[in-house]
C-alpha cells in the first residue's frame, strides 16, 4: 500500500491488535470497566482491566473506530500490563502517539479514547474496592497560557453545552488576551464531540 499515511507500528497494531475482547470472552473476569465515546461519531471504547496489588495484570478492550483508534488502544493495552494503576492513570494521548511513531494530525483525537477509557476502568476498580477514585489527578494540558485555561476546563465547558469559540470565551475567558490558542482549543472541542456527542 503506497499511500498508507500511518507508521509501520500503527499498521502492525491495526492489522494484528493485541488484547482484544473477543465475542467468546464476553464473561471475561475483570476488576474495572470503563466505557467512553460516542457511537454516533463512530468511536466508542470498552476497556476491562484485571488488577492485583494495584498493578494491572491483564487487559481486554473493544472499540468501534478507525485504524488510529484500534492501533492506539492496542499499543496502550500492551503498555499498561505490569504498570501500577497510579502510573497508568497518568498516561496521556501524547504518550500513546509517541509509541505509535506518530499519527496524522487529523487522527490525533482517536488516541484520547484509550486513556479516558483506561482512567474510567481504574476509577471503577477503585470504587468497587471502596477507595477514592483518582479522578482529577490526570495530567491537565494548558491550552491558553495567558489565562491558564486547561483542557479540563474546556471539557467541563463542553459538558455544560458550550460548542463555539464565543461560548468558550464567555465561560472561561479563553483567548481574550492574545487569541493564539483558538485553533488548539477548537481541536479539543472536536475531540470532546467524538467522546460525548
Amino acid at each position: 500500500m503506497n499511500d498508507w499515511l500511518y507508521s509501520d507500528t500503527v499498521k502492525e497494531h491495526f492489522t494484528n491488535p493485541r488484547n482484544v475482547l473477543y465475542e467468546n470472552e464476553s464473561t471475561w473476569k475483570h476488576d474495572g470497566r470503563g466505557v467512553i465515546g460516542n457511537i454516533k461519531c463512530g468511536d466508542q471504547m470498552l476497556m476491562l482491566i484485571r488488577v492485583k496489588d494495584d498493578m494491572i495484570i491483564d487487559v481486554r478492550w473493544k472499540t468501534y473506530g478507525c485504524a488510529s483508534a484500534i492501533a492506539s488502544t492496542s499499543i496502550l493495552s500492551e503498555t499498561i500490563k505490569g504498570m501500577p494503576i497510579s502510573e497508568a492513570y497518568k498516561l496521556k494521548p501524547d504518550d500513546i502517539v509517541a509509541r505509535l511513531n506518530g499519527l496524522p494530525p487529523n487522527k490525533i483525537h482517536c488516541s484520547v479514547l484509550g486513556d479516558k477509557a483506561l482512567r474510567a476502568a481504574i476509577d471503577d476498580y477503585l470504587a468497587k474496592a471502596g477507595r477514592q477514585p483518582f479522578k482529577g489527578q490526570e495530567h491537565a494540558e494548558v491550552i491558553c497560557r495567558c489565562l491558564n485555561v486547561t483542557d479540563r476546563d474546556l471539557e467541563e465547558a463542553y459538558k455544560k453545552g458550550d460548542r463555539t469559540w464565543e461560548n468558550l470565551q464567555a465561560r472561561t475567558k479563553l483567548g481574550t488576551v492574545c487569541g493564539s490558542c483558538k485553533e488548539h482549543a477548537m481541536e479539543k472541542m472536536y475531540e470532546f464531540e467524538h467522546l460525548y456527542g
